[in-house]
């Protein structure tokens, strides 16, 4: 299913802050992706599937009170909750627009009015993962775990915008719609992710996808990386435990996502990415991407042929 801007919640949710912002295998500037596919992905994820634009970022964040008071109309009316939304409006409107949009149902949408100031907020729902939590009760055990899935694959190094496939199932069991088309459109298997930011637990990433050549580079580098840089850690507090998701989770009976990854003798719940071939860049594409560098070689990090000699 593709998916979109969305954000996650907790009281102790301090590591969800420093967790979404990276993503490939190292820096730059690149050319801003095309505003047709952009709006492709945000109206469907908007319609229930899972294609999703990762790009959150949050660093420092807090949600004290969210699970308790849940995502109904009424937590978000909290003193609580105003007085963590007005510390940081312009990141905490993104947070809220992943946090709704991994929990809440496509067709919903929750909306936050100041109390101070009388401007309102509204973020809409699509993946529909957490309904216990959604519907105003304090997220289970489950929705925990699957919603800070959700939240880090989402995560991206350079807060860009890149539309990816999600797939996993809901706490309640429901799979999140990924039709055929979707699959073959999104050929790159890339992550999966687990864990849990509502408690002390962590949270997690594996590689799915073939290693990376050096010539090759993502801004998805949270999980998907360069053969040399697969013990580096890029998206601390996000951390990548395993080069092959498949040696500690468990798929789907169409073999087609994983339900589940068990690290440090737990289970969890999980959430499987897929993303679009033309989101791997090569050096000597002729662009220097953001995750390239100058140089005078044909490496991502001495990408001469793209990003020209250093100065």
């Amino acid at each position: 299913m593709q998916t979109g801007v969305f954000a996650g919640g907790v009281r102790r949710l301090g590591l969800v802050v420093l967790l979404l912002a990276a993503s490939g295998c190292e820096p730059l500037e690149t050319a801003p992706e095309p505003l047709a596919r952009r709006t492709h992905a945000v109206k469907d994820l908007n319609t229930g599937n899972g294609l999703s634009l990762n790009g959150l970022s949050l660093n420092g964040l807090s949600l004290n009170g969210l699970s308790l008071n849940g995502l109904s109309l009424q937590g978000l009316a909290t003193a609580e909750f105003d007085a963590w939304f007005q510390l940081d409006p312009e990141l905490h409107d993104a947070v809220m627009k992943y946090l709704v949009g991994c929990a809440v149902p496509s067709g919903e949408s929750r909306t936050y009015t100041s109390p101070t100031t009388g401007r309102s907020w509204s973020w809409t729902g699509a993946l529909g993962l957490a309904p216990d939590w959604s519907n105003g009760r304090p997220a289970t055990l489950a929705e925990q775990r699957i919603i800070s899935a959700c939240l880090a694959a989402h995560v991206d190094k350079y807060e860009l915008h890149i539309s990816i496939s999600v797939q996993g199932l809901s706490a309640t069991g429901v799979a999140i719609p990924t039709p055929d088309w979707e699959l073959l459109l999104y050929s790159e298997k890339e992550a999966c992710f687990f864990g849990n930011l509502f408690n002390a637990e962590g949270i997690y990433a594996g590689n799915d996808g073939r290693p990376l050549t050096d010539r090759e580079s993502t801004a998805r580098t949270c999980a998907l990386s360069c053969r040399r840089d697969l013990n580096t850690q890029p998206c601390a507090p996000l951390l990548r435990v395993e080069q092959d998701c498949a040696r500690f989770c468990t798929l789907d009976a169409a073999r087609r996502f994983y339900v589940s990854c068990s690290y440090n003798g737990i289970s969890y719940p999980a959430i499987t990415t897929r993303m679009l071939r033309s989101d791997i860049y090569m050096c000597g594409d002729g662009v220097c991407q953001v995750t390239e560098k100058c140089g005078t070689g044909e490496s991502f990090d001495n990408c001469g042929r793209d990003c020209g000699p250093c100065p």
